[in-house]
């Protein structure tokens, strides 16, 4: 701006000195000046025009810019952008505002695009799995372009949402191959066709090809729902079926001593005894082959049953008279084998009847046998307390029981537990006694032993064991006026006065010992 000043200066004294040299009149140089000014106006006012024109354009793109820009960012739903140009226009020219916004427009269009193309992507990837899960047999993509929020926020919106349909397809997926897998085993335990069943569900579930995938929609589910409820049904059914034939078979095994060798051919079968319906997974465990060979041989044993009954009843009358014998009960005397052999010889009685009747007998005496084991162990312990008392009293009437040598030490050890054990004795009873009394109340009926009520056995043991008991006391009360008489004999007295004491003292005590034993005896 100086150079140009300067230049302007020289021009007008340049023009002002050829005025003077032509000799024009001040008149005329004014006039001439002011031609030269509005000239010069001119020339400004038409670069100020040209100037606001540009100025109007800037304006006008970087209007449509910024309204360009809006939009996308509006439609992406990214304002942290738009703030920060806000700042960066307020430090910066038209030119450097269209310079910041152009290269953002562009940026955002291609981000529009992109994001356009994963909405389209994860849209199409719900409809193909709503698809899937509502069961349709042919998936178009229809999907709509026209989104007018194409925000991060949407975008995450659909991405949780497709998230959570194939989070639903894989646990339909695992859903379906544990049903097909359980179709699969019980099919196999039941010996039906695995393939049959589970088309007959829907044809995907057996067909292995790439182009048809697995259904899994509600109605296969719930088609292999009620296959496996079903098959369980019959597993059910064929389970107590086989093991109702089987417990006959054991039946007939034991009745017809069947050997081992035979019973092995049959071991896969009479598994069904010791395993429970949902430990039953070996194949064909219960196939209608398995159940048809288990009930011929049933039929079989049965025809070879009918040629054996008498072996057979007196068997099973010795199986009864051993339980018995255990348990010192009395048997029933009406199928004893002299009877039954007689009854069946006659021709009275069916040797089946007869052999049914012997069964239940069996069947009610190890019931019962069952109900008197705590008190059968009482006994035993009462019994075995019985014979350490005998040989405690044999142990001290040997004179040589304190003699050296290892067997000594070893009666010695058990003399100390025998006496031990006696002192048990009357509590052993008692509570014997109690518990009988309440057996006998619980089953309304006496509890009998060898055929007499022990109830009574062990009153009159605890009555011999207090007359014992007084005796022993009486022997003891001797012994000490023995003693004595031999003490004072020595020290005190003469001889027959002595003796006379002791003989009237001896007299009173065998009296009074003996009215005690009297009232015990009553009592």
């Amino acid at each position: 701006m100086l150079g140009a000043a300067t230049t302007f200066n020289a021009l007008l004294q340049e023009l002002q000195q050829i005025w003077i040299d032509i000799g024009e009149t001040e008149a005329e140089k004014d006039r001439m000046l002011i031609e030269l000014e509005i000239e010069c106006l001119e020339v400004y006012r038409r670069k100020v025009d040209e100037a606001a024109n540009a100025k109007a354009c800037l304006h006008q793109s970087v209007a449509a810019k910024e309204a360009e820009l809006a939009t996308l960012l509006a439609s992406l739903g990214d304002l942290t952008i738009h703030s920060a140009i806000n700042v960066e226009k307020k430090a910066s020219s038209l030119k450097g505002q269209l310079m910041i916004v152009t290269p953002l427009v562009e940026d955002l269009k291609l981000k529009k695009e992109e994001r356009i193309k994963q909405f389209a992507d994860i849209k199409g990837q719900v409809e193909i799995i709503n698809g899937e899960i509502l069961g349709y047999s042919q998936i178009t993509k229809t999907v709509n372009l026209e989104e007018q929020d194409l925000s991060a926020r949407k975008l995450s919106e659909y991405q949780s949402h497709l998230r959570s349909l194939q989070k639903e397809k894989s646990q339909r997926i695992s859903k379906v191959l544990a049903y097909v897998n359980e179709v699969h085993l019980l099919c196999s335990i039941l010996g039906l066709d695995f393939g049959k069943t589970v088309s007959a569900v829907h044809p995907s579930l057996h067909d292995t090809s790439l182009e048809r995938a697995t259904n899994i929609s509600d109605i296969t589910l719930e088609g292999l729902e009620n296959a496996i409820l079903k098959l369980k049904t019959e597993r059910k059914v064929r389970f107590q079926k086989l093991k109702d034939i089987v417990t006959s078979l054991y039946d007939l095994w034991n009745i017809m001593d069947t050997t081992r060798e035979e019973k092995r051919n049959f071991s896969r079968i009479t598994s069904v005894i010791r395993l429970t319906e949902a430990e039953m997974v070996e194949p064909g465990a219960l196939s209608t082959e398995t159940i048809q060979q288990a009930t011929q041989e049933v039929e079989r044993l049965n025809k070879l049953k009918a040629s054996r009954m008498k072996e057979l009843v007196m068997k099973r009358r010795a199986e009864l008279e051993e339980i018995c014998f255990k348990m010192h009960m009395e048997p029933d005397p009406n199928t004893a084998i002299d009877k039954s052999n007689a009854m069946i010889d006659s021709g009275l009685v069916d040797p089946g009847e007869l052999l049914a009747n012997i069964e239940a007998q069996i069947s009610k005496v190890s019931k019962e046998a069952l109900s008197r084991k705590e008190i059968m162990d009482r006994i035993d312990r009462w019994l075995s307390a019985c014979e350490e008392e005998n040989w405690l009293e044999d142990y001290n009437l040997d004179s040589t029981r304190f003699s050296g040598g290892r067997s000594a030490h070893i009666n010695l050890k058990r003399a100390e537990r025998a006496r031990i054990t006696i002192k048990k004795i009357p509590a052993i009873v008692d509570n014997l006694i109690c518990k009988t009394v309440t057996w006998e109340d619980d089953k309304k009926q006496p509890f009998l032993y060898d055929g007499a009520r022990l109830v009574k056995i062990l009153e009159e043991y605890k009555l011999s064991r207090l007359q014992k008991e007084e005796e022993k006391k009486l022997l003891k009360v001797i012994y000490n006026i023995c003693f004595l008489i031999s003490f004072y004999e020595e020290y005190l007295f003469g001889i027959k006065l002595i003796q006379l004491i002791v003989v009237i003292m001896i007299i009173k005590m065998i009296l009074i010992c003996g009215d005690k034993i009297s009232c015990i005896s009553k009592g």
